[in-house]
């Protein structure tokens, strides 16, 4: 087989395979949308989001905020606005406490209200948000664009200055773009990670289970044989697999398992070439990760947000940037 794994035609939509890397909290509406649209569509989380351990310092930082002490609060993920709920709900609880045997109750007269704006930065941040059990009502907004050059081109943000404070509830790692371009503004910000990105423990094992598959069903559809015995053949007209990667973390994570699967014999057989990085073609999310994607000389096509519609549009123009090789 020629080192051309797959074909880098997009135009057959109806057999092409799309590999949904995100978590399995937030991957089912894309998985839905995609599949709806007739692909065959693969959930392979890259990342597990592993809660962390609440500190004190977290429960300072959310006691100042109910203070009153900051201009905003952006969440930047459901996991993060779910996690700082629960914290938020029970700083609002009474607290019992004893003195000489007898017990009562006391509260900390937080308001009722948000004491900042809060910014969700996509809808299914926001929704977790208006769907608490808070017993209040409260505004939630968003930025036009799902992402950090959105929430940066919001007023509310726009108008932070020298001296402003912000908060954020997020996960450990991720974008920076934001938090770098209020610092160089002489905002100050302050950040809750709630919880933290790992490889999920079966991800390399349910990577190499696709490949057998696929590569059985590929030469399953072949009515070529090998014309070298050491190499099996895979048809012309199979197009690439589309990845759908959200963070560099998961590319991280992608790629080592990859790369460790495709130099690994006993996947399938000594005499079966597995695919490489650049057997793929590749749906990312912002600049950041295109140039990740960039550096490894792969194909790929960058949206700017992860609504299902965005991604949908993505591949089905199919105009993925080619990097020479």
């Amino acid at each position: 087989m020629s080192r051309a794994f797959l074909s880098q035609s997009t135009n057959d939509l109806s057999s092409t395979v799309v590999i949904n890397t995100r978590p399995l909290e937030r991957a089912a509406p894309l998985t839905a949308h995609l599949q709806n649209a007739g692909f065959s569509v693969v959930d392979m989380p890259m990342l597990t989001l592993a809660p962390r351990v609440v500190s004190d310092a977290d429960i300072e930082l959310m006691q100042d905020w109910l203070a009153g002490s900051y201009d905003a609060l952006v969440i930047v993920s459901p996991t993060a606005a779910a996690s700082g709920l629960a914290v938020w709900q029970a700083l609002k609880q009474p607290t019992a406490s004893s003195v000489n045997g007898v017990w009562s109750e006391s509260r900390t007269l937080y308001p009722d209200q948000p004491p900042s704006h809060l910014i969700a930065v996509g809808e299914a941040t926001a929704a977790v948000l208006q769907d608490s059990k808070l017993p209040f009502n409260y505004q939630v907004l968003q930025p036009m664009v799902a992402n950090n050059e959105g929430m940066l081109a919001m007023p509310e943000i726009e108008r932070l200055q020298a001296g402003d404070k912000l908060l954020i509830w997020r996960g450990l790692g991720g974008r920076r773009l934001l938090v770098d371009t209020l610092k160089a503004r002489g905002v100050h910000i302050d950040s809750i990670a709630w919880y933290e990105r790992t490889q999920p423990t079966d991800a390399q094992a349910n990577y190499q289970q696709w490949v057998k598959q696929f590569i059985n069903q590929i030469s399953d559809q072949s009515t070529n044989q090998s014309t070298n015995q050491s190499q099996q053949i895979v048809p012309a007209q199979t197009p690439r697999p589309i990845v759908i990667i959200s963070s560099g973390t998961a590319f991280e994570h992608w790629t080592d398992i990859v790369k460790h699967v495709q130099s690994d014999s006993d996947v399938v057989s000594k005499s079966t070439i597995l695919p490489t990085l650049t057997d793929f073609n590749y749906v990312v999310l912002g600049e950041r990760l295109a140039n990740m994607v960039a550096a490894e000389q792969l194909h790929y096509w960058q949206v700017e947000d992860l609504s299902p519609t965005t991604i949908l549009a993505a591949i089905k123009q199919g105009r993925f940037i080619a990097i020479k090789q």
